[in-house]
């Protein structure tokens, strides 16, 4: 490969990065009001019951989606002869096929929805949520094939989010929709996001050509595409078997402050997942002209910028935790300790994913065996160190940073193995880690500990800016080399012609 062509994939990672490192702050800023309306309005007991009822919606849809989230690239790309609208749509077929049938047995069985068996009927409405998640799944990653990141911020970041706490306050006000109105705001946004995608989905692809799906080609690719299905929905169930589990040991209560905790944890998780659908298409690219020094670095690079902003934001949220969750809700400060663990979670995890971001293309079926091994490791972790705090008399906070502290370790031992496996297929180093890290997080640490001694307001306004500052400054002198500071730069002209 050549240097302007590396060069060129560098730029388009720190572009698609960089709109959805915008993409990030619009959505923290769509988030707060969600957390501060469930929390206030709704209370930790509906909060648990809506969490529980999300952990199998959303990995139903996952599964359903066929592994197109990252699959679809490489499909893209093998298939240039094809139109592309019709291996576009025939991933759509599949996932609206699967999703009919998940949806209508949650309907009919809805107990894995509601384990605590309080639900309403407007509740199981929920269900209707999975084609609509699995779908725009897939149109998001389509556009992303072709660099089109813009919409995944809009959809993702601007609409679901703006519309989920929009509607939540909207529904408690209506008596008819009062109790079921976390669900019902929920489904809403998944199709208000579904529709903005659909939107530059139609104008970027069209209608398809001649299309027609032949049910040998469909079953070879629903064969071909289980091992990345499972994948997706075992990195994503990573994240929410701990909900499941938490839900078996305790109270519905301490499972909404254990969600609320998750919830401010996601927000430096979605800095990880900005870059996978930018990230796609460029290794499938390389891998098509085995470059794999070209593939190393770009992981390498990737690994880095995402774990650095991660810490940064995890010391900004962690830190300050007691006012961070206090700030939904004085019943919500007993989960601070889950915060901290799931903010650490995300950073450790950052290895695995962009490791993992190769893997599926290169040992699928490797990549498979780790995730399933890692999914197990966390459930076995979870339900002993919850038994540990039940036996030592500890109180249901400490469950909650069990579940937490379980992740963390799963999510370590998963990123050593996928690092370990891919430097062995490319035969190149894989590390993120760079000893700027700890000189950025030392003074941020000494800093946040000093704002927790300012009253609650002062500490989240003035606390959170000051610890990101110190944070952002030490790396961007210290961490920071020239190929790292393109995700900071941008080629107007270049940019301004794309966007138009």
């Amino acid at each position: 490969m050549s240097a302007d062509h590396s060069d060129e994939d560098l730029t388009a990672l720190a572009k698609g990065g960089r709109q959805n490192f915008i993409g990030f702050l619009l959505r923290l800023l769509a988030r707060l009001p969600f957390l501060f309306i469930a929390g206030r309005l709704y209370g930790p007991d509906a909060l648990g019951r809506f969490a529980s009822a999300l952990v199998v919606v959303e990995l139903a849809a996952m599964i359903c989606a066929m592994g197109e989230k990252r699959g679809l690239a490489q499909r893209l790309t093998e298939g240039e002869d094809a139109h592309p609208a019709n291996l576009v749509y025939d991933g759509m077929l599949l996932a609206v096929m699967f999703s009919a049938v998940a949806a209508a047995f949650f309907w009919l069985v809805p107990a894995p929805l509601f384990p605590s068996g309080q639900f309403t009927e407007l509740d199981r409405l929920v269900v209707l949520a999975i084609p609509g998640y699995a779908l725009t799944e897939i149109v998001l990653a389509a556009q992303a094939y072709r660099y089109d990141i813009a919409t995944t911020v809009r959809a993702r970041a601007v609409v679901e989010p703006w519309t989920i706490s929009i509607m939540a306050g909207v529904f408690y006000f209506i008596p008819a929709t009062s109790e079921s109105g976390l669900a019902l705001a929920y489904l809403v946004s998944i199709y208000a996001g579904l529709l903005t995608g659909l939107w530059s989905f139609f104008r970027s692809y069209g209608p398809p050509r001649a299309w027609r799906p032949h049910p040998s080609y469909m079953a070879r690719m629903t064969a071909r595409a289980l091992p990345l299905a499972t994948a997706d929905a075992i990195e994503w169930g990573t994240r929410r078997l701990d909900i499941f589990i938490l839900g078996l040991f305790a109270a519905p209560a301490a499972v909404g402050v254990y969600y609320i905790a998750q919830q401010v944890a996601s927000l430096p998780q979605k800095l990880k997942t900005s870059f996978e659908p930018i990230l796609g298409p460029v290794i499938t690219k390389n891998l098509k002209t085995k470059n794999y020094e070209a593939i190393a670095k770009q992981v390498c690079q990737v690994g880095f910028w995402i774990v650095a902003m991660q810490a940064g934001i995890a010391l900004a949220l962690g830190v300050p935790g007691e006012a961070v969750m206090g700030l939904v809700g004085p019943e919500f400060v007993g989960g601070t300790g889950a915060l901290a663990f799931l903010l650490a979670a995300e950073v450790v995890a950052a290895t695995a994913v962009v490791s993992e971001a190769v893997l599926i293309y290169v040992a699928r079926v490797k990549n498979l065996w780790i995730s399933i091994g890692t999914i197990v490791l966390q459930g076995v972790l979870t339900v002993v160190l919850i038994e540990a705090m039940v036996a030592g008399g500890y109180g249901e906070p400490f469950k909650a940073a069990a579940a937490a502290i379980a992740l963390a370790l799963a999510l370590g031992t998963a990123s050593l193995v996928k690092a370990i496996l891919l430097s062995k297929i490319l035969g190149q180093s894989i590390n993120n880690f760079r000893w700027a890290l700890v000189w950025a997080a030392a003074p941020a640490v000494v800093v946040g500990f000093i704002a927790t001694k300012l009253p609650e307001w002062a500490e989240l306004a003035f606390g959170i800016p000051a610890i990101l500052g110190v944070y952002g400054w030490v790396i961007w002198r210290r961490g920071f080399g020239p190929e790292d500071r393109v995700l900071f730069k941008r080629s107007r002209s270049k940019e301004a012609v794309e966007e138009s």
